[in-house]
């Protein structure tokens, strides 16, 4: 456990990447890196003013380092000993700590500190009173506690008060700059090559692990903050699809068709966030009723895909909660209901016209 400071709520903006870097806890003696999660550095005005230049450019570097937001490590920061200007003793004064036993700008106890600590800045020693051994040790501890895929439970196990995890992602949304234009990156199997390809759809956060339509325009979706990279980066792909018609022209290739049907949605979604490469989608040109064996079976726990072969083949896609479909006839109620093509649909039911195979990309 790590003392309180004080607190709060956040939209966890991470990087929209299609390969992430592995799970399991890390620290800087083993040289991991996971790279791939983080945000890139957007940083407000408030931020620049507010957040002295030592901390601002500690709290991206471990948050690169693990693959984690930025802007939760500094909201976590600004909480517990206002980025280590806090007048308390325990916040800069080596040794001191405070009732609860707690000490140094990230307010570790001991304990924890011990189990999660790290040499922050290479100096052979790591002190809990040091910024960037305090920093890095907590993006260490954060990530053992489930960020960046569940920021709530990691913020929950830095302290264990839903105030406080609202106080931290409050400033962390405060500190977050502008929404930028969303980069993925997605393996090529050709060369065996990393592209990076650039949306013309803009990143908007939602808090949770669900997306909403934009109140302001029913063909986007917002971006559920408390999803896997994968999942953030499909709800982006199914935006650069909102203004296509319903057409076989994305077969066998998806990418920069002008015109997309229902298997070729489905393809260009796992292919964007890197679940399917690119060269096997255009070698085995999948179609609906290729989708009632890939994957793994029964629902995802962020995606799942419906197929069918009977009474007519059909495939469309639910992701955080929206459902991505070409088909609308009385099973959409949302603004999108009167059109044909790729559109976000309310998720009022799911269609009964057919008996429909369930599966979901596996790990999601």
């Amino acid at each position: 456990m790590i003392a309180a400071g004080a607190a709060t709520l956040v939209l966890a903006g991470l990087v929209l990447v299609a390969a992430l870097a592995g799970l399991e806890g890390g620290s800087l003696s083993t040289g991991t890196v996971y790279a791939g999660t983080a945000q890139p550095a957007r940083v407000s005005q408030l931020a620049k003013r507010e957040i002295p230049p030592l901390y601002l450019r500690l709290y991206e570097q471990a948050a690169h380092r693990f693959g984690l937001d930025w802007a939760v490590l500094a909201g976590i920061g600004k909480v517990e000993c206002d980025h280590g200007r806090d007048p308390d003793p325990a916040c800069r004064r080596p040794g001191a700590v405070n009732p609860a036993g707690a000490g140094g700008p990230m307010q570790f106890i001991a304990s924890t500190w011990s189990a999660y600590g790290l040499d922050g800045n290479g100096d052979g020693t790591s002190s809990r009173w040091d910024p960037a051994d305090a920093i890095f040790g907590a993006a260490n501890y954060l990530r053992a506690s489930g960020a960046p895929s569940d920021y709530h439970r990691a913020i929950l196990a830095y302290n264990r008060a839903e105030w406080y995890v609202a106080d931290v992602m409050r400033w962390a949304a405060r500190y977050r700059g502008p929404a930028v234009m969303a980069t993925l990156q997605t393996s090529r199997e050709a060369g065996g090559q990393v592209s990076e390809w650039s949306s013309p759809s803009p990143i908007q956060f939602v808090a949770g692990a669900r997306s909403v339509l934009d109140p302001q325009d029913g063909r986007v979706a917002l971006v559920p903050s408390d999803v896997p990279a994968p999942v953030q980066a499909m709800v982006v792909a199914g935006n650069e699809l909102q203004d296509l018609p319903y057409g076989p022209g994305g077969h066998p290739d998806p990418r920069g068709a002008t015109e997309e049907d229902c298997s070729s949605t489905v393809n260009y979604v796992l292919y964007r966030a890197g679940v399917r490469p690119i060269g096997e989608i255009v070698r085995e040109n999948p179609l609906a009723r290729d989708y009632t064996r890939w994957g793994s079976p029964g629902p995802g726990r962020w995606v799942t895909i419906f197929s069918t072969t009977h009474p007519s083949e059909h495939v469309f896609v639910i992701i955080a909660g929206l459902r991505l479909d070409t088909s609308h006839n009385g099973t959409d109620v949302g603004p999108n209901r009167g059109e044909d093509g790729p559109r976000w649909r309310i998720l009022d039911h799911i269609p009964t016209w057919a008996a429909w195979s369930i599966r979901h990309p596996p790990g999601l």
